[in-house]
């Protein structure tokens, strides 16, 4: 006899599988109830030893009511940490004025860097705190000045800031300041003290005698020309690069010792912290300057004595 297949309208005998006895199911039963009383036998029952789930706590259910966070909220949740919220980034505010009695207590070690009848001399705004106690100019990591230097090819090679007290005898140019007392930045400074800086400059210029003199900065060409014109200088008036011969600095007119003056030059601040020019328009105004320093360096040194036109 084949071997019949298992199934709830078919099932085995018990010579088929003798240790199997079918349900009993009764005729009075419809067809519905029979199909069900089956299954049940075949039914998972749960573990008795199994824990029973616990009900959800008040913080996890209220965690399920909450809406989803969108993008921009999870980005800024993962930024954060230990649950605080994101901190927005403010911009950098201007230091304003600081009395001298800020920096009274900072031993200003910065000396001028000059010497007669040089090629040219670089005028600067204030040493900064790292210039200060360095006691070396244009010190800063940000500043570019000796950069700016070396790509105009005032100098042929790039210069430390520790050799700004060598810069007289090894390539005739010379460093000063327009104000001396250091500051963190330039916005420190009142326009009072340095329009009081501006005589002394001449008289600096005068004594000296350079061939040029080179304003870095801005502000520091805006101050000379108050002085002088007893205004501020316009918009249109304002330009980089050679001033007229009537600008001229450190002009001597009395007597047998009378001299021409300097002539100026108005360069870019090499300030990092100013950002309203890009290093190519930068570099392009203080190439003019650098190559008038390497005629007026290659000329000296064909004619072997220095020259003033």
């Amino acid at each position: 006899m084949p071997t019949s297949v298992f199934g709830l309208n078919n099932p085995p005998s018990s010579e088929d599988t003798p240790n199997f006895t079918p349900p009993q199911v009764s005729s009075q039963q419809s067809t519905s109830s029979t199909f069900n009383g089956a299954l049940e036998q075949y039914k998972c029952q749960p573990d008795s030893t199994s824990t029973p789930p616990k009900a959800p706590t008040e913080a996890q259910a209220a965690r399920h009511q909450q809406p989803p966070l969108s993008s921009s909220r999870k980005r800024k949740s993962i930024k954060s940490t230990d649950g605080a919220s994101p901190v927005k980034r403010s911009k950098r505010a201007s230091s304003g004025y600081a009395p001298p009695s800020k920096y009274a207590h900072l031993v200003n070690k910065l000396t001028d860097s000059l010497a007669p009848n040089l090629i040219c001399v670089f005028i600067g705004l204030n040493p900064g705190i790292r210039t200060a106690t360095t006691g070396h100019a244009y010190n800063h990591p940000s500043n570019l000045f000796w950069k700016l230097l070396y790509k105009s090819k005032c100098t042929p090679r790039l210069c430390r800031a520790e050799e700004d007290g060598d810069m007289p005898k090894l390539y005739n140019l010379g460093l000063t300041n327009i104000v001396s007392r250091p500051t963190k930045d330039g916005s420190e400074l009142s326009k009072a003290e340095m329009d009081a800086g501006v005589a002394e400059l001449e008289a600096k210029v005068a004594m000296q005698r350079p061939e040029s003199v080179a304003i870095v900065g801005k502000s520091i060409w805006e101050s000379i020309w108050r002085v002088r014109h007893g205004t501020n200088i316009k918009k249109d008036q304002f330009r980089y690069g050679w001033q007229d011969d009537s600008e001229r600095m450190g002009v001597v007119e009395a007597g047998e010792e009378s001299w021409p003056g300097s002539r100026l030059f108005v360069a870019t601040t090499t300030s990092g912290l100013a950002a309203g020019m890009r290093p190519h328009e930068k570099e392009e105004i203080w190439k003019e300057l650098g190559d008038w320093v390497v005629e007026r360096r290659t000329r000296r040194g064909n004619q072997g004595v220095p020259t003033n036109d």
